[in-house]
């Protein structure tokens, strides 16, 4: 019974083992029921992910107990993601509000970030950079974080996920350092010239989208889906990114699954698939000069892709 649960840790063991048996998914910003568990507790008890272990022994009172259960069987019968349960999330090391007006923040790179890019920028000198796609902004203010002395202009299509954006911008106090802007792509950054573009855009096609478990429903769909193969944003963004990196700039862009439809489709273009200390995710590597030279092969998939 419930009423036997009396420590942090009873309801980290409890609510892992309930998540488990329901044969929930994790893939939102964990990849397994205890993680998954311990966020949900610590988050809803307003206490950091890395709180010692003695704290563990700790009791809940009669009203956090309520709380944590009533949030453990949310997630069980709702599945939504435990981020959207708690209002919050961890990203690069740095906390962010989570809603439904964006994806719950988990792109591998958080790693490069917290790398420093090495040694993609090793011998660059950035001042300027973009997050494009951003959601919650967390890549953009992330690298904002880590490179004070960097300008970060964070884009998106969608309003709702720019306010939220905005909320994370003023919660991790880089006001002065990060601008929101939305944009369709570089719509409305004409004339803006990038050292670093960074985008996560959404990559998942059409039949993947049917086929994802239900804690991805609670996600908008703009920020998921690319047409049929995942890479109609994508390829918009390669023909587009040459105009918007200044002569030395380098573009990295995360397409996920789509990353061998990508390489089939642009065979000639030398994308640098970056590994991650788990093996390779989807990311790539692509110098300004790359772009242009390849530009033609690029433009003309990219067209016959409106075309279509």
């Amino acid at each position: 019974m419930t009423a036997e649960l009396a420590s942090i840790i009873d309801f980290i063991r409890y609510g892992a083992s309930r998540f488990s048996a329901a044969g929930l998914t994790f893939g939102h910003s964990h990849d397994n029921p205890i993680d998954e568990a311990t966020h949900l507790v610590l988050a809803s008890l307003h206490l950091p992910p890395d709180i010692p272990p003695a704290y563990g022994a700790g009791r809940l009172t009669v009203a956090e107990r309520a709380s944590v259960l009533e949030l453990i069987e949310r997630r069980v019968t709702e599945r939504q993601p435990v981020a959207y349960l708690v209002g919050e999330t961890w990203f690069a090391g740095l906390k962010f509000k989570s809603d439904r007006r964006a994806l719950v923040p988990r792109s591998p790179i958080a790693e490069l970030i917290e790398s420093g890019f090495a040694p993609w920028l090793d011998d660059r000198q950035i001042e300027r950079a973009l997050d494009l796609c951003t959601g919650s902004g967390c890549i953009g203010i992330a690298l904002a974080e880590y490179n004070p002395d960097w300008q970060v202009d964070i884009a998106d299509i969608s309003a709702e996920a720019l306010t939220l954006a905005r909320e994370n911008i003023a919660f991790q106090h880089v006001e002065g350092r990060v601008e929101a802007i939305q944009s369709d792509l570089f719509a409305a950054l004409q004339g803006c010239r990038y050292d670093l573009i960074v985008a996560n855009p959404p990559y998942v096609t059409e039949d993947e989208y049917a086929a994802l478990p239900g804690e991805y429903r609670h996600e908008p769909k703009l920020g998921l889906t690319s047409g049929a193969d995942g890479l109609d944003l994508c390829l918009r963004l390669l023909a587009e990114a040459g105009d918007h990196l200044t002569d030395d700039g380098l573009l990295i862009v995360e397409v996920g699954e789509s990353e061998h439809a990508l390489a089939a489709l642009l065979p000639t273009v030398p994308f640098v698939w970056i590994e991650f200390k788990v093996g390779a995710m989807g990311v790539f590597a692509l110098e300004r000069r790359e772009l242009i030279e390849h530009a033609a092969a690029i433009r003309h998939a990219a067209a016959a892709r409106r075309a279509a």
